[in-house]
């Protein structure tokens, strides 16, 4: 992995399935028409949620936020469940 994406939801404990379910709903579709796309994993904190995508470059993580999947399939799901703005970022391995 040379990037990620993570993407930080502030969600209450009663919501969460409901994010679990857009999650599990378009990780197979993710992993397999996003280009550039190489693991996504669910991380569950008391205090938030996580997505982190892994990427082959930065440039692709970046351009999964503007793709037809992220915009008109998977931000609609979402932000009823939101407490907060999700906080979004995009790292690159050194």
């Amino acid at each position: 992995m040379a990037a990620y994406l993570q993407i930080t939801m502030t969600i209450d404990p009663a919501d969460r399935p409901a994010g679990a379910k857009v999650f599990y709903d378009y990780l197979k579709e993710f992993l397999d028409t996003v280009p550039g796309a190489r693991t996504k994993e669910l991380l569950v904190r008391d205090e938030d949620v996580q997505v982190l995508h892994g990427f082959e470059t930065a440039e692709q993580a970046s351009a999964y936020l503007s793709s037809e999947l992220f915009t008109t399939e998977v931000v609609p799901g979402l932000p009823p469940l939101f407490k907060a703005d999700p906080d979004i970022r995009v790292y690159s391995v050194a």
